[in-house]
């Protein structure tokens, strides 16, 4: 089975290098590359597009062991990506597939759903523009979720999300989604509605459950942000002017068969699980906010099975969570933010709440294409003593 994986992954990097020595040797392209915006390639007839981007991330992390009063650490390879994307016959075809290599990107022991292979695709997306502001995506990609789900892990104010996103996210799933968006004024409205298998990424199998619905609206009464920035942690392009966006969202995954959803291990029986969002994103000359809400139910009990002495065996992720950042960055280009999140499951789950705080360092040297950041984070669970934890990452994408 892992010389199978390693095969196959040495193959995909052997066509991406091949890929991209095919395209540089041809007279018909121009190249129009930065530091950053990865390799980008268009025909000359403006046919065919593709941008070549890669990046990784190398993140020590250290916590304290309340059992053995030791500092346990390691250094790894948090993520590791390859992404291509661009336009394909027209410029209203756009497509992006994303690669994720490191263990901590394929993740979880392969299983039957999954044609027992690792999960090496995040992103396969095909988006068609079927008129100015309206979209039809078909594939897998991230789902109309949580905003915090939706920044990218390479432009994260923090070194890696919040609890709540790892407690109620609902990722990545195949299916399809609409996009549209317009103006009234300066106000920008947005409204997302996708339809997916409700399983999460890379199932091969017939689908499980039900099917997955999601709807999510925003509203930018300021207009757009610079750069996107609605959607990149930390205001590193120092808004001139105050920039506010609001979103609600809801998904209901009708007979999910797993812990969260798309996410978690797969449980003995299949339950409705309906989750709602609400966010905000504030920025204004180098000072950026973000508050999440996330509920998650699961309307016929989220206990599945529990042993003979009524310890609870099988459960789905429900409850509630709020994060609350902020920070600030100075012209030099350091970011100092700190960020409070807490978590409130459903009692009968058994699962233990737990509140955060943590306290983030931050360097853009090119944006986030190239940063070093740090964090440090209280810890404290119900029941259990303090625990602190520290991190510093690079990010280096080109």
């Amino acid at each position: 089975m892992n010389f199978k994986n390693n095969f196959r992954v040495t193959v995909l990097l052997t066509a991406f290098f091949v890929s991209f020595i095919s395209i540089q040797a041809s007279a018909q392209t121009i190249n129009n590359s930065k530091f950053g915006k990865g390799l980008q390639f268009i025909t000359a007839d403006s046919s065919f597009s593709i941008k070549l981007g890669a990046r990784f991330q190398v993140l020590y992390q250290g916590n304290e062991n309340q059992t053995t009063n030791n500092w346990d650490d390691r250094f790894l390879i948090r993520r590791a990506r390859l992404k291509m994307e661009g336009f394909a016959y027209s410029p209203n075809l756009e497509y992006k597939i994303e690669l994720g290599l490191s263990n901590n990107d394929i993740g979880g022991d392969p299983l039957a759903r999954n044609n027992f292979a690792n999960n090496l695709i995040l992103d396969a997306v095909a988006k068609w523009q079927m008129v100015p502001g309206l979209y039809l995506y078909v594939g897998q990609t991230k789902l109309p979720g949580n905003r915090e789900r939706l920044v990218s892990s390479q432009k994260m104010q923090f070194v890696d999300r919040s609890m709540l996103n790892s407690r109620f996210n609902i990722d990545r799933d195949a299916g399809l989604q609409l996009h549209h968006e317009h103006q009234v004024g300066q106000v920008i409205l947005r409204e997302i509605a996708s339809i997916s298998s409700g399983d999460g990424r890379n199932v091969t199998t017939t689908n499980q459950g039900g099917y997955d619905y999601t709807g999510r609206f925003e509203i930018l009464p300021f207009g757009a942000f610079e750069g996107d920035g609605d959607y990149v942690g930390g205001d590193i392009y120092r808004e001139e002017t105050p920039k506010l966006a609001i979103a609600a969202a809801f998904d209901y995954n009708e007979g999910a068969t797993r812990e969260q959803g798309q996410l978690g291990d797969i449980l003995g029986e299949a339950r409705d699980l309906r989750t709602v969002f609400i966010d905000a994103m504030f920025k204004y000359n180098g000072f950026s906010a973000m508050a999440e809400y996330a509920n998650k139910k699961a309307p016929d009990g989220p206990v599945v099975a529990v042993d003979a002495f009524g310890e609870v065996e099988e459960t789905y992720t429900t409850g509630d969570a709020l994060n609350l950042q902020a920070g600030y960055v100075f012209p030099s280009n350091w970011e100092v933010a700190g960020r409070y999140t807490t978590f409130e499951p459903t009692k009968v789950t058994g699962i233990t709440p737990e509140t955060q705080y943590t306290l983030g360092l931050s360097k853009y040297i090119v944006g986030h294409s190239l940063k070093v950041q740090s964090d440090l984070t209280l810890q404290q669970r119900e029941g259990r003593p303090d625990n602190y934890q520290f991190r510093m990452q690079m990010e280096v994408a080109f």
